[in-house]
């Protein structure tokens, strides 16, 4: 299971763990965002990326909410898997000249995140839920539901405009 596996022995401890991943995860997240909205060139998917800096911003804050309702201190611990799709966006961004194709490839990369966001948020819903922390699953629920929405939100701008016009 990895580095991390030493520390993990019951089910609530890889909830705690899971809980710091995806806290580090939205924390890159936050800070990747502003290259993101630099990068885009139209201007709704600018627009759409300028709002979800907004919801990362609450999305940690719920994070650091369900860290209080566990009694622990909120924390990351390292996401490889995160720091690679930004890494992977990163550098396939650099590479595209087109602007029209970058802002495809934008929209891909973004939706990549999104898409762990949310095997993430409802890994921990289930597991809160099985642990009895409802408390701890509405909370998560809320980001879950604003990442199902934002990636719907992507999918229909690369359908209908971004991905038209980078053909």
């Amino acid at each position: 299971m990895g580095l991390f596996s030493s520390d993990i022995k019951t089910l609530d401890d890889l909830f705690v763990h899971t809980l710091q991943d995806i806290y580090y995860a939205e924390n890159q997240i936050k800070k990747a965002l502003p290259d993101m909205i630099e990068k885009a060139t139209n201007r709704e998917l600018t627009a759409a990326f300028k709002a979800h800096l907004e919801e990362t911003e609450k999305q940690i804050g719920r994070l650091e909410q369900a860290f209080q309702l566990l009694g622990k201190e909120p924390k990351g611990t390292t996401c490889p898997a995160i720091d690679g799709i930004i890494k992977e966006a990163d550098e396939t961004a650099g590479e595209i000249e087109d602007k029209a194709v970058l802002d495809a490839a934008i929209v891909a990369n973004a939706q990549a995140v999104e898409h762990y966001e949310i095997t993430r948020y409802g890994t921990l819903i289930a597991w809160a839920n099985m642990l009895g922390r409802s408390d701890c699953a509405s909370v998560l629920q809320q980001n879950l539901d604003e990442e199902k929405a934002t990636d719907s939100k992507l999918n229909s701008m690369a359908l209908k405009r971004v991905n038209r016009k980078a053909a």
